[in-house]
């Protein structure tokens, strides 16, 4: 399986990621790849950049190196209501929106399966949100029977994240098995690198030795081709195609 995407990456902006927007699209070019989503961090994590980043991302090039940028943020969830640190104002001027849970950020400190499950609904509910961010986690683990199915009725792609598999390893069997359950419910998915380092960017052997293992069909990975990304690109931001 041939991947052309990787859309959650971070810059210096982040403060600890290492490298220039600039830096990681000329590694996206290296790699081949036809679209970059520069995703750093929203404002609540410690050290992130602060919204008029963000507003001026705009400034960005549309193209690169002939590479796609996508204007994006890791926005974080921040309780179990499914509330994030993403105003709607800012997200007017991104186009890209991945949502994770990081312990640094959750305000309740005391999560339960209940819990988890409730905030991952309503995060399904919202229509700023494109990407399911590393849900892989133990201690944020939710019901992902229940959950998955409500992530593609709401055309969410559920991500599989290369960075789990060395900074997260407690979250391979979890990873796994939403996989697997991802397969078997028809979840559309995408595969990352969460790079934090231009070498990193375009990186997915461990999720694709994963997928291959579970022989989990391409046709679910929307990065996975030109044309299935840039459908989705049109259908859920209402820009972008092949030709843009």
């Amino acid at each position: 399986m041939n991947l052309i995407a990787d859309t959650h990456t971070h810059t210096i902006a982040s403060t600890h990621a290492y490298c220039t927007l600039t830096e990681m699209v000329h590694a996206a070019a290296g790699r081949g790849l036809f679209a970059i989503a520069v995703t750093d961090h929203g404002p609540d994590m410690p050290g992130a950049p602060g919204r008029w980043y963000f507003h001026n991302l705009k400034a960005v090039p549309r193209r690169l190196e002939n590479v796609l940028v996508l204007r994006g943020e890791e926005t974080n969830v921040i309780d179990f209501e499914g509330r994030t640190d993403l105003t709607r104002e800012d997200a007017s001027c991104l186009d890209w929106v991945v949502a994770s849970i990081h312990e640094v950020t959750m305000r309740d400190k005391a999560p339960t399966e209940e819990k988890v499950t409730k905030a991952w609904l309503a995060i399904a509910e919202n229509p700023l949100v494109r990407v399911i961010g590393h849900s892989g986690s133990e201690l944020y683990r939710y019901d992902y029977e229940r959950v998955l199915p409500v992530f593609a009725q709401n055309g969410k792609l559920v991500e599989l994240n290369e960075a789990s598999f060395t900074g997260r390893t407690e979250s391979i069997p979890n990873c796994t098995r939403i996989m697997r359950l991802c397969k078997k419910h028809g979840v559309p998915i995408i595969v990352n690198s969460d790079a934090h380092f231009s070498s990193q960017v375009g990186c997915f052997e461990r999720s694709l030795q994963l997928l291959e293992e579970i022989d989990f069909p391409e046709e679910l990975v929307v990065n996975s081709s030109v044309q299935r990304f840039s459908a989705y690109l049109k259908q859920y931001t209402g820009a972008f195609s092949n030709s843009d």
